[in-house]
């Protein structure tokens, strides 16, 4: 009788999550090599391919796909298992705050790694802006909480850079446009520094929306009556990065920073924000 290397499909699933062996292998904190053994192990045990080495990204075969479905399922029962069994009983509620527009792709699989730890506790995620989520902290309401801001304060730590970026409508042309419209919400942090370095650039513009609702933002940008700018790999759906080739200017980088995690002493708060740590350190 054959059994499936439980090692092996852990690593296949995050390979497949994440895009490559690369950062599989940090948020696995395991060696690339390693990875990339794990792999062939679990090809050779069931004597199929599961990807496909011919592609500049990682690509699942057919089988692959199927592999994959089996696969979380049983790495699922067998953290449930796992967790039900030997770890203590934690009940309760913890509060994440996040700002909306980093909320994908890092913060699910932390809600789903915190679950599978932690069963009977509860994650309330408070999405919100920076501004808020910080006043929240402070009052205690959240007990982390993820921001983006140009620099780290006391208490802080960095978890990401990285650059501000263009985006607009599928194939737009909003962004030839002058004055230059923009959509932001009322209170997003990337307004001012969107603005100065239009002003900078000697490239007039308006705010052609503006919103404390994150969906009519979005909609106006696919619909390319707008631009907006996000942080690189967080682009909304519906829209795309804009090729200006210079027509625009260069936009600042961004800190993901994480306040409350020197705070964490219970088991379930520590494991959180090594959660969000790891997460992040994947990207």
């Amino acid at each position: 009788m054959r059994n499936l290397d439980m090692t092996a499909l852990r690593a296949f699933v995050t390979v497949a999550d994440t895009g490559g062996v690369t950062k599989a292998s940090g948020y696995l904190n395991l060696t690339q090599s390693a990875v990339s053994m794990q792999l062939k192990r679990l090809e050779e045990s069931i004597g199929v391919s599961l990807l496909d080495r011919s592609a500049r990204k990682v690509a699942l075969t057919n089988q692959g796909e199927q592999m994959l479905s089996y696969a979380r399922r049983m790495l699922d029962l067998n953290d449930e298992a796992l967790s039900r069994l030997t770890s203590k009983e934690y009940e309760g509620e913890l509060v994440l705050g996040v700002p909306h527009d980093i909320v994908y792709p890092a913060i699910p699989q932390v809600l789903h790694r915190f679950n599978a730890t932690f069963p009977r506790m509860k994650v309330q995620l408070v999405s919100s802006f920076t501004s808020r989520l910080r006043r929240l902290l402070e009052r205690g309401e959240v007990h982390l909480a993820l921001t983006t801001e140009s620099e780290v304060d006391s208490g802080g730590e960095t978890l990401l850079e990285r650059s501000l970026v263009w985006v607009g409508a599928q194939e737009g042309h909003q962004w030839r446009q002058r004055p230059l419209r923009l959509a932001f919400e009322e209170m997003c942090i990337f307004r001012k520094p969107v603005q100065e370095a239009l002003d900078r650039a000697g490239i007039t513009w308006e705010m052609a929306v503006e919103s404390d609702n994150t969906r009519t933002v979005e909609a106006s940008i696919s619909a390319d009556l707008a631009v907006h700018a996000c942080i690189e790999g967080a682009e909304p759906p519906y829209v795309e990065r804009i090729r200006h080739a210079g027509a625009l200017p260069d936009l600042p980088t961004i800190k993901i920073n994480m306040y409350g995690g020197a705070l964490a002493k219970t088991e379930p708060e520590l494991a959180l924000a090594e959660m969000v740590r790891q997460a992040f350190d994947a990207m």
